[in-house]
């Protein structure tokens, strides 16, 4: 059963390495959606796959690159989009 979320990720995760990391841990989990940095300097994912992998992908996210520092971690439950295929 495939699931996926928005997550609004707040704190010091522009400038630090997010986005690479977060694409990076996409591939490792095998799901699919997007990253971007947000006008305000919070940081959006959208990702969706197998409940499994979303669910460790989201462990590992929560982690975040060494240079990060995570403030707040909002997590909106939303529907597949299957424009995406990849991250």
């Amino acid at each position: 059963m495939k699931i996926a979320y928005k997550i609004n990720i707040q704190g010091r995760v522009q400038g630090v390495g997010f986005r690479w990391f977060t694409m990076q841990i996409a591939q490792t989990y095998d799901v699919s959606g997007y990253v971007q940095n947000l006008i305000n300097g919070d940081v959006e994912v959208f990702v969706q796959g197998n409940q499994k992998s979303v669910q460790e992908f989201i462990a590992k996210l929560r982690e975040g690159p060494s240079f990060a520092q995570i403030t707040n971690f909002n997590i909106t439950d939303t529907n597949i989009n299957n424009d995406f295929n990849f991250f």
